[in-house]
């Protein structure tokens, strides 16, 4: 049987269908799980806070409690005058945005900042009609 495009993209539909219906199942099931865990863990932290402790050793494993810090800024221009004042480069990650940075270069196709690389390839996409 000779492939079509007709039938290769109904057998790409199916997959994907089948995809994602599989998807949802293993999101849905990791949710529960995962809320199952978020509650031991607040128990776990509880019972280390009740006796001043920052670890507790047990017959099945050691629990560890640490301070985790998130940080974020919402005024990002004087964030990055910050960094530029205090040359503190360090305090970004590095990558590039690459929206920002296909724009810039579309706007600007002589100028290439150096050790740039760029992966270009074909993709296709597949629409249900």
């Amino acid at each position: 049987m000779e492939a079509t495009a007709d039938r290769l993209v109904k057998v790409y539909v199916k997959i994907r269908d089948k995809r994602s219906e599989l998807a949802q199942e293993y999101d849905k099931k990791d949710a529960e799980l995962k809320e199952q865990l978020e509650l031991i863990e607040r128990e776990l932290l509880e019972m280390c806070k009740l006796v001043g402790a920052d670890s507790l050793r047990t017959e099945h494993g050691t629990v560890s409690r640490k301070v985790h810090k998130k940080f974020w800024t919402s005024d990002w221009h004087s964030f990055h005058n910050f960094v530029k004042e205090h040359n503190a480069l360090d305090l970004f990650e590095r990558r590039i945005s690459q929206l920002n940075m296909q724009q810039f270069l579309e706007e600007n196709p002589d100028l290439l900042p150096a050790g740039l690389n760029v992966d270009s390839k074909y993709t296709v996409s597949i629409r249900r009609k």
